[in-house]
């Protein structure tokens, strides 16, 4: 899967809905419930970061979630790639990129929104095909206003940000052009999802996916 490949398929998955949901699951036996609710919710992307020992089982339980799209957040190394790939994710995302971690995506064919924060490093992807990346830490630096900048120069490329952003300001994202979707954790409390409260947890995911968008 080449680079621009990769990118069409990440638009396809940002497309599905506003909001993408930034996961860290520490007890795989939640993560069925808890993508069933996301997606009833009209979240159906789901990225399970790679923070925790459950991770890869939770993705695993996910990925036969019917309607779900799973994918691995925080990869880091080629064998994050190749594990995350193993366990039935349907796409990757990391927090940056090396060309290593590039290449075994593009090894195992897996779509992949790759981190970038500034002009050069987004410059850099552009370079090598990737016209979809994530704008990460979007809050810390510098936040909606940054990314609309980045769109003056360098209109060819859309983000997913995440990294601090919420209800609250949200907004100031989803309503730039250059933005396809935001990555957010509010979504799926932590309290929530330890006691298995799905039914707030699809509320909260059927307020973030009727957000609206440019």
């Amino acid at each position: 899967m080449t680079p621009a490949q990769q990118s069409v398929k990440a638009a396809e998955i940002c497309a599905l809905a506003p909001i993408v949901p930034v996961l860290v699951i520490d007890d795989a036996s939640r993560a069925e419930g808890l993508a069933r609710a996301l997606v009833a919710g009209g979240l159906p992307a789901l990225e399970v970061t790679l923070r925790t020992p459950a991770a890869l089982e939770a993705i695993r339980i996910m990925a036969g979630v019917e309607g779900g799209v799973v994918g691995a957040g925080t990869l880091l190394t080629p064998a994050d790639v190749k594990a995350a790939k193993k366990a039935g994710a349907h796409f990757g995302v990391s927090p940056g990129a090396t060309d290593s971690l590039l290449k075994a995506c593009e090894d195992e064919e897996l779509a992949l929104l790759p981190g970038a924060v500034t002009a050069t490093e987004v410059m850099g992807l552009l370079e090598k095909g990737y016209t979809v990346q994530k704008f990460f830490p979007a809050e810390t630096s510098g936040g909606a206003a940054a990314i609309k900048a980045l769109g003056g120069p360098i209109p060819q490329v859309r983000f997913c940000p995440t990294g601090g952003i919420s209800m609250k300001n949200v907004g100031d994202y989803l309503k730039l052009k250059n933005i396809l979707c935001c990555g957010g954790s509010w979504v799926a409390p932590a309290d929530a999802v330890a006691s298995g409260d799905w039914q707030t947890i699809e509320a909260l995911a059927r307020d973030a996916a009727a957000l609206p968008r440019a």
